[in-house]
């Protein structure tokens, strides 16, 4: 369900790519605003001390050798280039590297920083150190050629943006190990459930079907000789039936109804997985079954729609009982300060709480929060239940 418009939060999720296209650019930016420290190039080329020919190929080469860092980088957010083009692209740079430092002057320098974040990046972790190591030596020798004495302050960022680099990287693959162990647990967990299902039906129908069973058997041997014996057995398979059929009811029924304390605890890990700063309280108020359960599938949906949709940073999460006009009721609000409503019609999964929640006698309100983001507050009596169970 969604009410709101596809949000995206505008910072980059470590280790996971993009889900469509405005989520890929604004990983793009933030990896092209490390392209300010181009600023020393650019302004060599702007300040006209080379000949036309030599500026225009300087600015080719600028571009070309720009392009060819934030595609290898790039690869690490979900969108990998291909490993010839990878090869190809990390061969080239320290290639521009060298060429446009001899040829344009130390001003340019600077691209053997971006060398060495490009190989933490990109090489496997058995050749990085000496990848880096590498660049800064390369970074010290084409100094030495193209001015006499070179300050080495890049010596420092070389170094630690390397470096920096392998830690980035080692942080991105324990993310995607993590999420993928994550879903592992809850694929895990779904299927425990499934075995303790089966488990339980198992040992509610076991006793039941056997009985019927041998009282089947035993009809059926009556039926000849004492008939009035044999309608006796049927009356008691009948019973029987009647009961195990109660007793898959109440056990499959048990399974699907949550609780609210247990969804308010879902929603505080989901929340938090999500990336979202949540406030849930820890405890609810007591409701009857079936209200308490309608307050807690309406909470359910409401946290999904916060993470899925919403682009959030922040959400609460409040339970309260309330004395109002009509009597004491028990008020859930989820608030988030994300995207906001679109303004589109309500679309399948409010309409279907406002029904579960009318049939338990209460009632649903969605509107934009009071600064921005989307408010949600469902409202359902505290006192009993009555015929609405």
């Amino acid at each position: 369900m969604s009410t709101q418009t596809d949000g995206v939060d505008t910072t980059p999720r470590i280790g996971q790519p993009p889900e469509n296209r405005r989520e890929f650019f604004v990983k793009l930016l933030w990896i092209g605003m490390w392209l300010a420290f181009l600023g020393s190039p650019v302004a060599d080329l702007l300040a006209g001390n080379h000949t036309p020919v030599a500026t225009v190929l300087g600015w080719l080469g600028l571009v070309a050798f720009a392009g060819c860092y934030v595609g290898l980088v790039l690869r690490q957010t979900g969108r990998p280039l291909g490993r010839t083009v990878a090869h190809g692209s990390l061969v080239a740079l320290p290639v521009f590297a060298v060429v446009l430092s001899l040829t344009m002057g130390d001003q340019w320098l600077v691209l053997f920083v971006y060398v060495s974040v490009a190989c933490g990046a990109v090489l496997p972790l058995r050749w990085t150190r000496l990848a880096i190591l590498g660049s800064t030596a390369g970074l010290v020798v084409i100094g030495l050629l193209v001015d006499t004495s070179p300050e080495y302050w890049l010596l420092v960022p070389t170094l630690l943006g390397g470096f920096s680099m392998i830690g980035v990287r080692e942080l991105v693959r324990t993310t995607r190990e993590l999420r993928e162990a994550r879903a592992q647990v809850a694929q895990l967990a779904a299927n425990e459930e499934r075995l303790r299902l089966a488990r339980d039906l198992h040992d509610l129908l076991g006793h039941s079907l056997s009985l019927i069973t041998l009282k089947s058997e035993l009809a059926g041997r009556m039926l000849p000789d004492h008939p009035g014996k044999a309608a006796d057995q049927v009356a008691d398979i009948e019973k029987v039936s009647r009961q195990a059929l109660v007793d898959v009811r109440e056990a499959v029924t048990g399974y699907r109804r949550p609780r609210l304390a247990a969804e308010l605890a879902g929603a505080q890990v989901a929340l938090t997985a999500a990336g979202i700063t949540a406030q849930v309280p820890a405890e609810a108020p007591e409701l009857s079954e079936v209200r308490e359960a309608a307050l807690a599938w309406t909470l359910r949906e409401a946290v999904t729609n916060v993470v899925r949709h919403s682009g959030a940073r922040h959400c609460t999460v409040a339970v309260a009982r309330r004395e109002t006009l009509d009597g004491p009721v028990v008020e859930l609000t989820v608030e988030d300060d994300g995207t906001g409503p679109s303004g589109a019609p309500p679309g399948n999964g409010l309409t279907g709480l406002a029904e579960r929640l009318a049939v338990v006698g209460g009632a649903l309100e969605t509107g934009p929060a009071h600064r921005r983001g989307f408010r949600l507050v469902a409202r359902v009596p505290a006192s009993s239940v009555g015929s609405a169970a």
